[in-house]
């Protein structure tokens, strides 16, 4: 006999997707990630932000690099809120014609998009966070934001596990 979710299980699960759907984290220390165009787009025109972009998929090894050693890094963390950030998979069929669009021929694949919808640079392959915090800085500029970034002057704390906390010794 197959067993069913509590209803409260199937509620609270429901109302955090509707909540919270359409925005990730990237890895801790990383932006947040819209995961459909539409919504980063229309995000993008209501801020006055450019948008990135990043089409990847689950199984891209330079992929995985850059969204758990690059996007949180201290070069590119000053560009977080300067940003609304997509991470598209290329995997899933709704996004298969923006790829079209933007010439996807490869990933990891990175569009640079006004906020008045107009392409402005688009980078391929991965990249070390020095070289990716100085195409975000190219990036600005040519989307008219000249406003200086405050460079991190040091790394986010790193938050402690629940192991960690309940195994600490007592002083």
């Amino acid at each position: 006999m197959r067993k069913s979710l509590p209803p409260f299980i199937l509620f609270f699960a429901v109302s955090a997707a509707l909540v919270f759907g359409g925005i990730t984290r990237a890895a801790e220390g990383g932006p947040e990630f819209f995961d459909d165009f539409d919504k980063a787009r229309k995000a993008s025109q209501e801020a006055g932000k450019p948008l990135i972009t990043i089409f990847s998929a689950s199984w891209c090894g330079p992929c995985k690099k850059m969204k758990k050693n690059v996007y949180p890094s201290a070069e590119v963390t000053p560009y977080h809120d300067r940003f609304v950030w997509a991470y598209l998979d290329a995997d899933q069929g709704k996004n298969k014609s923006l790829m079209k669009q933007f010439q996807v021929n490869g990933i990891p694949h990175i569009s640079f998009i006004s906020p008045g919808g107009e392409l402005i640079g688009q980078a391929r392959g991965a990249v070390a966070p020095a070289s990716f915090a100085k195409t975000l800085s190219e990036t600005l500029v040519k989307a008219g934001d000249t406003a200086p970034v405050a460079p991190v002057t040091s790394a986010p704390p790193k938050k402690k596990g629940f192991f960690s906390n309940f195994f600490k010794k007592k002083e």
